[in-house]
Order: C-alpha cells, then sequence, then structure tokens
C-alpha cells in the first residue's frame, strides 16, 4: 500500500507560514544569533517551496536552485557567526540596539 500523496497547497502552505515566522523573527528580535535563525528559517521556507514546485512539475530546476540557495545559506552563516563572534568580542553582547555603539 502506498501512502497518499501530499498536495503542492499543503507544502506552499507551509512554506508561507515558516516564511511569515522567520520575517517576524527577524522585525521583532534584537539578538544576533536569533536573527541568523529567522533568516535561515526564511531561505528553508524557500526551498521547500521549490523542491514542492519542481515535484509538481516534474523538473529538477528546483531542485538544482534548492541546492545553490543551500550553499549561499551555508556561506552566511559562516560570515556572519564570525562577525558575531567578533562583535561579542569586542561588547560581550549580542544584542544588535548596541552597534550603535561600534563607532570607534
Amino acid at each position: 500500500m502506498e501512502p497518499p500523496e501530499v498536495a503542492t497547497e499543503l507544502y506552499v502552505l507551509l512554506s508561507a507560514i515558516l516564511f511569515i515566522l522567520g520575517t517576524l523573527g527577524v522585525l521583532l528580535r534584537r539578538n544576533a544569533i536569533l536573527i541568523f535563525m529567522s533568516v535561515e528559517l526564511m531561505l528553508n521556507a524557500a526551498n521547500l517551496a521549490l523542491a514542492a514546485f519542481a515535484r509538481q512539475w516534474g523538473t529538477l530546476d528546483g531542485q538544482l536552485l534548492v541546492f545553490f540557495v543551500m550553499t549561499i545559506a551555508a556561506a552566511e552563516v559562516a560570515v556572519g557567526l564570525a562577525l558575531i563572534v567578533a562583535i561579542f568580542r569586542t561588547k560581550k553582547s549580542t544584542d544588535i540596539d548596541d552597534l550603535h555603539l561600534f563607532k570607534n
């Protein structure tokens, strides 16, 4: 017995919910690490939508874009975490509001 097919609309709905949660995290949070996690959530939501549409249309184009987005996300995490660590070493905080004091 085969498992039932999940409709593409449900994947897109889940992707939209995850993207909205990520957007709210970016807009409402002050901690740099939580903001980066929210950006990652938004990128993964886009990946889910790309993979769902690629499955629906039966092509590999969306899945290739997913690998490209994953590569960009990995580079973003590496650079972003390096910046967060550098800021934490000087300011002893990861609060975004403290960065305006970083003028000197």
